[in-house]
């Protein structure tokens, strides 16, 4: 064996000693998936409406009073919950906010269907509107909430238009 061989069988034998050992090896891959939810949408149907007033004279409106309770219509992902939270005044004024008068609600003044009551004079629920909560939208996509309060005129009510924001935010709560 000449020299030049040798030198050949040497570095194949180094080659395959310093090699790393092959080990069997198995993988699996998952997906990453995610749905994102339809738009809510929010549409107001009515006004809180109180019509004429008498001053000294409190009057209220009920959330089941057709045509005078504040109405809204929420659309989005079936059964999916909602956080419901309401701005309310505690007054209305005149256009030229010269004249104010108190408004006020109470715990029970809201309620909502979400397909499973009756309507409006028959809800499938209350909503407390002086604190945040949460429901979910019908099975069908559509939760329908109303609101009725008090306005209450002095007895020395200066006479005129008043109106004031009554302001319902939704949002998914991701539950």
């Amino acid at each position: 064996m000449n020299g030049a061989s040798r030198l050949l069988m040497v570095l194949c034998f180094c080659f395959v000693a310093v090699s790393p050992a092959v080990h069997a090896q198995e993988s699996a891959t998952v997906k990453a998936t995610a749905t994102v939810m339809t738009t809510l949408i929010i549409n107001a149907m009515n006004n809180l409406q109180f019509g004429s007033v008498s001053p000294g004279v409190n009057k209220s409106v009920d959330k089941t009073d057709v045509g005078f309770a504040g109405e809204w219509s929420i659309v989005g992902a079936p059964s999916a919950e909602i956080a419901v939270n309401f701005s309310l005044p505690t007054e209305m004024v005149t256009a030229d906010s010269l004249s104010s008068m108190t408004m006020t609600f109470n715990s029970t003044d809201a309620s909502y269907e979400d397909g499973t009551g009756g309507g409006q004079t028959a809800p499938a629920g209350l909503i407390n509107p002086i604190w945040p909560t949460t429901r979910n939208i019908g099975a069908g996509g559509t939760l329908s909430v109303w609101i009725g309060g008090t306005v209450e005129p002095t007895i020395s009510q200066t006479g005129g238009d008043y109106s004031a924001d009554v302001i319902l935010t939704i949002a998914y709560t991701g539950g």
